[in-house]
């Protein structure tokens, strides 16, 4: 049987290492625990913030909105954007873009420059060409390695009191510019004329192949500026890679220059042509807050993008933006035609039916006088029928039963047939008045019947034939009373004439309406007459009046020997009789 002791030591000891052992437990899982969280580097760019969108002067909530209304016919849209301050490294650059306006991303513009100071005897800068450069040049990708040089030549003169050069190469255009400048192969020249120029400045880097962090200084040239730590010697290029001048400004408020020693500068005389030759690239862009106004723009979807970007002009990935639109004028949109084209319609059907319900007004107001005019004819037609006419009859029954009174004188039964006969034919007149006045006659029909018999009486004590060629004439087809009594008036007329004068045996009568016209034409075959005869007494001139006052025409053709044919034409329009 073996017994095991511990001392004191050894207990606290074991002790120790048991609470050790349990904090060793908790502490790793705390820091399983605080591994799993999300962590959030203190180096990564944040995106870009769009600050406002103004139209007109009038700022436009935009804030959670997916898509933001500037309203029809947008004028001077602007944009407001920058970097959020909070973020802990934000983007140093900026570009935008108007998707759905353009197609190229823009950049404030900002530059740095190669200068080239003139200084007199005692240092001061009397004179200075600034030979500025600003966004990206031809070849540039973003890379010190691949990216390509350009060549740039200028020629200046020396001005007067002028002593030394200075060759400053300068970020200090905007305080907001960034971006970086390389500046290579730098040579300066005295020209004189075709021979070769006598170089009295160049590049320190043409023989050297160094590390670019090398803090030397390159001999006879200084760093200056706000910030001359952004004053730096880069390396461009590969196999071999050759040093160059930069100015890599990475602060949107400080500058930095590179420049060469005053003390060591190369003398110039007053007059000396200078040729200065370099090679250079670069990026440069703005770093501030921006603003960009577009004056106009048209109906369509837009998206406004600001990129973020680094010194070197490539993108860090952060980008912030706003969708927008810009709505059709409410004229030219497909429901303002819609509405538009009923509006007219109903406008026009309406203006239609107005003119149309007007005119039946009007045609309804004519009708009704019209109708009161006829009964009025019709009431005067009758009482000169009814009563003057059986007066006038009356008066002729006692003036025949007078004539046959053998109690009365030879000469008051002579006197008495006069008065008969006068009755007689004041009842054929009446009779053609009542005819005339009669609204029941105005149509052709009725003309037609009455000139025939008004033809077959006055050749009924007469040994003339009477021949009648009258059509159908249609009874809907209204003459009016003036027109009726002229026709048949001129028509009596031609009768008259060939009872009186032509000697013919027979009268032809011819009446036919066709195509809106009424030809009529009174035929005899009797002596006739030379056309041009004076003194003829045919009344033919009334007849052409008569129809030319109702709008028609009246011709009289005669031979001599071959009797006389009058014929009248007149348009008629065929004006539908109203039930």
């Amino acid at each position: 049987m073996k017994c095991s002791f511990r001392s004191a030591g050894q207990q606290a000891s074991t002790e120790g290492v048991l609470r050790w052992s349990r904090f060793s437990h908790w502490a790793l899982l705390l820091f399983l625990a605080l591994s799993a969280l999300p962590v959030k580097a203190a180096d990564s760019a944040q995106a870009p913030e769009i600050e406002s969108v103004d139209v007109n002067g009038r700022s436009v909530p935009f804030r959670d909105k997916e898509n933001v209304n500037l309203g029809p016919s947008a004028q001077n849209v602007r944009f407001l954007f920058g970097w959020n301050t909070n973020d802990a490294k934000p983007p140093l650059r900026m570009r935008y873009l108007l998707g759905g306006y353009e197609d190229t991303w823009h950049e404030a513009r900002s530059d740095m420059s190669l200068n080239v100071r003139f200084c007199n005897a005692a240092g001061d800068q009397i004179s200075q060409s600034i030979y500025a450069v600003s966004g990206e040049s031809t070849g540039w990708t973003g890379s010190l390695k691949t990216s390509s040089l350009t060549h740039r030549r200028e020629t200046l003169v020396v001005p007067p009191q002028a002593a030394r050069l200075l060759i400053v190469i300068s970020s200090a255009g905007p305080p907001d510019t960034v971006g970086i400048y390389v500046v290579a192969n730098l040579v300066v020249s005295k020209s004189s004329g075709k021979t070769p120029g006598i170089v009295i400045l160049q590049s320190p880097f043409e023989a050297e192949h160094t590390d670019p962090t090398n803090e030397d200084l390159p001999a006879d040239w200084i760093r200056d500026g706000i910030r001359p730590s952004m004053a730096r010697v880069v390396k461009f290029g590969q196999d071999p890679q050759t040093k160059a001048f930069a100015i890599v400004d990475e602060d949107r408020n400080g500058h930095a220059e590179w420049h060469n020693v005053l003390v060591s500068a190369p003398a110039v005389m007053p007059g000396d042509t200078l040729v200065v030759e370099w090679n250079e690239m670069y990026s440069v862009g703005s770093g501030n807050f921006h603003e960009v106004v577009y004056s106009s723009l048209p109906a369509n979807h837009y998206k406004f993008r600001v990129r973020g970007y680094d010194v070197m002009g490539q993108p860090t990935g952060a980008e912030a933006a706003v969708s927008v639109f810009v709505p059709e004028p409410f004229w030219k949109t497909p429901w303002f035609w819609g509405i538009a084209v009923v509006a007219i319609t109903a406008a026009i059907m309406g203006i239609s039916r107005y003119f149309v319900w007007h005119r039946m007004r009007r045609e309804m107001v004519r009708l009704k006088q019209q109708r009161e005019l006829e009964q009025e004819r019709l009431r005067i037609a009758h009482d000169i029928h009814d009563d003057l006419g059986a007066r006038i009859t009356q008066i002729s029954l006692l003036s025949a039963m007078s004539q046959s009174n053998t109690a009365f004188p030879e000469k008051a039964r002579s006197d008495f047939d006069k008065v008969s006969k006068m009755s007689r034919d004041l009842v054929l007149a009446l009779y053609e008045t009542v005819w005339a006045v009669n609204p029941e006659n105005d149509n052709l029909e009725a003309l037609g019947n009455y000139v025939c018999q008004m033809v077959k009486q006055l050749c009924e004590n007469t040994s003339l034939r009477c021949r009648f060629y009258v059509r159908d004439l249609p009874v809907e087809v209204q003459v009016s009373s003036q027109t009726r009594h002229n026709i048949s008036m001129a028509i009596k007329e031609a009768v008259h004439n060939i009872i009186k004068h032509s000697k013919s045996p027979e009268i032809i009568i011819h009446m036919e309406f066709a195509d809106g016209v009424l030809n009529a034409s009174v035929q005899d075959s009797g002596s006739g007459f030379a056309a041009g005869a004076k003194g003829s007494g045919h009344g033919l001139s009334n007849m052409k009046q008569r129809l030319e006052k109702i709008g028609g025409t009246c011709a009289v053709e005669s031979v001599p020997g071959q009797g006389t044919t009058v014929r009248m034409r007149l348009h008629i329009p065929p004006v539908v009789v109203h039930a």
